[in-house]
């Protein structure tokens, strides 16, 4: 019954001056909310990473070409080769016996053209019909590439969606022939896939992926019609480069042999000295010169335990930072219940000259404090569950009102969708009540060791 009582007096008190109450709710309800929001902000980023990630397949190598340094490159005086070459894809596969499949890729740029319209610049992609189901793309008229029209080098085509669009905005593309003005190669179409989110970049060594503007071609074709050499032109001067593949992606028959498998891989390519510990990385770090610098291995699975590592970094970090404006708050109940103190001398007095302890005190002024806190709490968490709603009307009224604004902006402010984190809601509620707690013991202690004699005499 006497918490009853003073559960009811306090929030009688409270209801005494209730905008300062209100404003004392709102910065603890900021405090809750940004908790919340942040934390379902870094959740649907990390997401969104591990996800484009997981993409790449967690039993998956990927093998990339690196352009070398322009001092290295200057050192050539004709045609500059660089990155994987034909025999070292066979190599791969002759020799790694934890080799599920492989897949080599070949990709350049190229204007394209249907009829008389302008040309477009393009994606010419060489690849096997394995290519589909590695990068996840799904067709939405037609049909992929397959096993004969590799074999038999056939010039026909797979077109992305946008770039379908492009060219064909009024006819179905279906088997219309395309044109490559430089190679005087025409390409019969014979699927056009559905519309393939992007890839952002991952490390130096990967990077982004825009499938919007490919043209999906057998491999063989490629290397029979446009060859090994790619022409770049510089003002008046000519640069001419040779590279056989851009691309091998190894499926592994296990996640476990992933590593090892990728340790083999750079060691059958160059890439580091055989061997393991500390020797071999002493090695490494004497002479970085003798291994080649124009190939690069990804690993993914490794890519998403790094990306585990830091969403929990991440979310830890917008927790510390949203859980300033707590105790801001609670900077905030202190000062009210301070003045509160003072308003009220001559109330402590009479009800200490009645009998009240310093315990039915500091009670009180307590349950006053964790009342806002509670309060600003359950409305904190309330506005945080609006999270994902809110971000996604602002986004939709800046894509209505400023188009221009909306296109500047990164793709992952464009894109992202935050995902409440449910263990984000105790955890925040917990700590307002703590914050409120703790901000309230001291005007409650200060409260209760009043001279009861002096206070009477407070006017």
């Amino acid at each position: 019954m006497f918490l009853i009582r003073t559960w009811i007096l306090g929030l009688k008190s409270l209801m005494v001056h209730p905008l300062r109450s209100l404003l004392t709710v709102l910065g603890i309800f900021i405090g809750v909310a940004s908790v919340i929001w942040l934390v379902a902000i870094g959740e649907g980023i990390s997401q969104e990473a591990q996800r484009q990630i997981e993409g790449l397949g967690a039993d998956n190598i990927i093998v990339r070409s690196v352009k070398p340094p322009s001092e290295v490159l200057s050192g050539f005086s004709g045609p500059v080769p660089y990155g994987l070459k034909r025999e070292e894809f066979d190599q791969l596969v002759e020799t790694i016996p934890t080799l599920k499949s492989a897949l080599p890729i070949r990709e350049i740029r190229r204007q394209i053209n249907f009829g008389r319209r302008d040309p477009v610049d393009a994606r010419l992609v060489g690849c096997t019909p394995e290519y589909q189901d590695v990068t996840h793309l799904q067709i939405d008229r037609g049909r992929f590439l397959t096993t004969v029209d590799l074999e038999q080098r056939h010039s026909f085509c797979v077109l992305a969606a946008k770039l379908a669009e492009r060219l064909f905005p009024y006819e179905d593309p279906i088997g219309r022939r395309i044109f490559l003005p430089e190679s005087t190669d025409y390409f019969e179409v014979i699927g056009v896939c559905k519309y393939r989110n992007p890839t952002a970049a991952i490390g130096g060594s990967l990077s982004a992926q825009d499938f919007s503007e490919d043209v999906y071609i057998p491999i063989t074709t490629l290397q029979q019609r446009i060859g090994d050499f790619i022409v770049s032109r510089r003002g008046s001067t000519f640069s001419v480069e040779v590279v056989e593949l851009n691309q091998i992606t190894l499926r592994i028959d296990a996640v476990a042999h992933v590593r090892p498998t990728a340790e083999l891989v750079r060691v059958t390519l160059g890439l580091e000295p055989a061997g393991t510990g500390v020797s071999a990385q002493a090695e490494l770090n004497a002479e970085p010169q003798k291994y080649r610098q124009d190939v690069a291995v990804v690993v993914p699975e490794e890519l998403l335990e790094q990306a585990r590592v830091t969403r929990l970094m991440f979310m830890v970090l917008m927790g510390l930072i949203a859980a300033i404006s707590l105790v801001v708050g609670g900077i905030g109940i202190m000062n009210i219940m301070l003045a509160t103190v003072t308003e009220r001398t001559r109330e402590i007095g009479i009800r200490r000259a009645l009998g009240a302890t310093r315990t039915h005190i500091v009670t009180q002024f307590l349950v006053e404090t964790i009342s806002l806190s509670i309060l600003g709490g359950l409305c904190g968490v309330a506005g945080g569950y609006f999270c994902p709603p809110i971000i996604e009307f602002i986004r939709d009224r800046l894509a209505d009102y400023r188009p221009d604004l909306m296109a500047k902006l990164p793709d992952v402010i464009r894109t992202v969708k935050p995902i409440v984190v449910h263990a984000s809601i105790p955890v925040a509620f917990g700590i307002s009540v703590a914050v409120g707690i703790l901000f309230g013991i001291y005007p409650a202690i200060r409260a209760a060791h009043m001279d009861p004699i002096e206070a009477l005499r407070h006017e």
